[in-house]
């Protein structure tokens, strides 16, 4: 999202962090200057040479502008290796933890178009339904009409509903679900359900709901039942209403105004603006076995897997010749074929990763949400090096 009111968090990075909606007095937790020098790991030697991806975490931190970096990747034969770079807290100067955890943004809409395609496979939603189906009456605006827009195009980011994000005030505090959608339902739709593509986190925040109506339970409780208990992750959480922390070991999330000013701390915030469309806790370890798990088959039937994999063009906001499925992206690698993901962008962090038909799968996190195009491609980079080797 770009522009200065819109507020910092996205699938990919590309917006701008709000100047003052992110960081009132409130929640900057303190404000650290780059004095303590980075700790760069050395590269690990082997007989092929030195080790690709630590050097991309390297470059991350030395040339990125962000304290920290670390990844998880795993192999083909499903051997795992967990990579570090920077400094994890610069107020302390304590490492950064092995496989810690970040705030994962938008990659928390793949969650969510799981559970969704769950209930379809369980015919207690339709893909081509329409909204007021679940919620008669909810989604009514100028140009918005809930009685035009499907299930699919919300998930498939087509359904032309405005972003709520770019029109949350200064307040930092408990935001209820239903309170972010009238904050998009205030304002026109961008275009015609169908017509388009447009990249908006209002689509995730309506697709939770409805997952919360059909089930008549907390949509946490359906993440947590469906995915996270279901094929193991423990490092991974929807944070409770007003928890503003992180609550296993973590590098902390740094903010910068701009290249003149400190960095500030940010690792501590309510994150309920986010909810449904990136308010998931998790680690690059626990990513990866999420995605390996989905491409295999162990969260859908066939059937519904096939349509979340059934992408149009998203270039303009995930870059050259990706696209978007139903909460899923597709990007091609430099080595031919493709990495599925989606990644995450949330005030402090920056996530991207992808698996891939074979069995590869590698995660990267740094410790500074991204605004600036370079910094983006380097970290893509950095998951395509690991993709590739």
């Amino acid at each position: 999202m770009r522009g200065q009111k819109r507020r910092a968090f996205r699938s990919t990075g590309r917006q701008h962090v709000p100047r003052r909606q992110i960081l009132p007095a409130a929640i900057v937790m303190m404000t650290v200057a780059l004095m303590t020098p980075l700790a760069l790991v050395p590269p690990t030697a082997s007989a092929a040479g030195p080790d690709t991806v630590q050097q991309s975490l390297n470059a991350l931190v030395r040339d990125g502008g962000t304290p920290a970096a670390l990844a998880s990747v795993t192999g083909p034969g499903g051997h795992d290796r967990t990579y570090t770079a920077g400094i994890g807290d610069l107020a302390t100067g304590a490492p950064v933890p092995v496989d810690g955890q970040v705030r994962i943004g938008s990659n928390t809409k793949t969650f969510i178009a799981v559970v969704v395609l769950q209930l379809v496979a369980e015919r207690r939603v339709s893909l081509d339904a329409f909204v007021d189906t679940y919620l008669p009456g909810l989604v009514r605006g100028k140009g918005i009409d809930g009685r035009r827009i499907t299930v699919r195009h919300l998930l498939q980011q087509t359904s032309g509903l405005p972003e709520y994000t770019s029109h949350l005030g200064d307040d930092v505090r408990y935001y209820a679900p239903r309170e972010l959608l009238a904050t998009a339902l205030r304002h026109p739709a961008d275009f015609a359900p169908g017509k388009r593509w447009k990249y908006s986190n209002t689509n995730y925040v309506l697709a939770g709901l409805i997952v919360q109506k059909v089930t008549g339970r907390p949509l946490a409780d359906e993440i947590d039942r469906r995915i996270i208990k279901r094929i193991g992750l423990r490092h991974t959480y929807f944070p409770t209403p007003g928890d503003a922390s992180i609550r296993e070991p973590h590098p902390h999330g740094y903010y910068q105004e701009s290249a003149q000013t400190p960095l500030r701390d940010i690792t501590e915030m309510d994150p309920s603006w986010a909810w449904a469309a990136g308010q998931l806790i998790s680690t690059n370890s626990d990513l990866n076995h999420f995605f390996t798990a989905l491409l295999t088959g162990r969260l859908l039937p066939a059937p519904q897997l096939a349509r979340m994999r059934s992408t149009v063009p998203a270039e303009a906001t995930f870059g050259p010749g990706a696209r978007y499925g139903l909460g899923l992206v597709s990007r091609p690698l430099p080595c031919g074929g493709l990495s599925w993901g989606h990644g995450g962008s949330f005030p402090g962090y920056e996530t991207r990763g992808g698996v891939t038909e074979d069995g590869r799968a590698a995660n990267v996190a740094v410790t500074v949400q991204l605004t600036g195009e370079t910094a983006r491609r380097s970290l893509e980079h950095s998951v395509d090096t690991a993709l590739c080797r």
